[in-house]
């Protein structure tokens, strides 16, 4: 069985593509920047991108009856090196107790105002 995940985000249509995608007691969700799909605005911290990162992760995971908890593997993109140090903490605030296979990779990213982006796969290991 396929389903597939939509935020109602203008990219998704645009680019073609789904927020996350079920396969199974698969959920693959795609690379998640720091928009805050409320105002659809970009915050300037690279902290509060990742907060809104996760929030919109997480927000996928429960839309597709999965929890955060099912993550088993992770990407992070990030801009800039020195943000490394700043989002671990982070992201160890939300996978510490998880901990899922992880990659953390300094690269340019689709848009200048974009300083992470995270993707995640996640397999069931609950009842929906």
């Amino acid at each position: 069985m396929r389903k597939l995940i939509s935020t109602g985000s203008l990219f998704e249509k645009t680019a073609g593509y789904s927020r996350a995608v079920v396969q199974g007691d698969w959920c693959f969700v795609s690379g998640t920047t720091g928009y805050d799909y409320a105002t659809m605005t970009m915050p300037d911290s690279v902290t509060e991108q990742t907060r809104n990162c996760m929030a919109t992760i997480a927000k996928a995971l429960e839309t597709a009856g999965f929890n955060l908890a099912d993550t088993v593997r992770v990407h992070y993109y990030v801009t800039d090196p020195a943000s490394v140090d700043v989002v671990f903490p982070i992201l160890g605030g939300y996978f510490g107790e998880i901990r899922p296979a992880a990659t953390m990779i300094v690269c340019g990213l689709a848009k200048p105002e974009m300083k992470i982006e995270i993707e995640a796969t996640a397999l069931r290991r609950t009842a929906p």
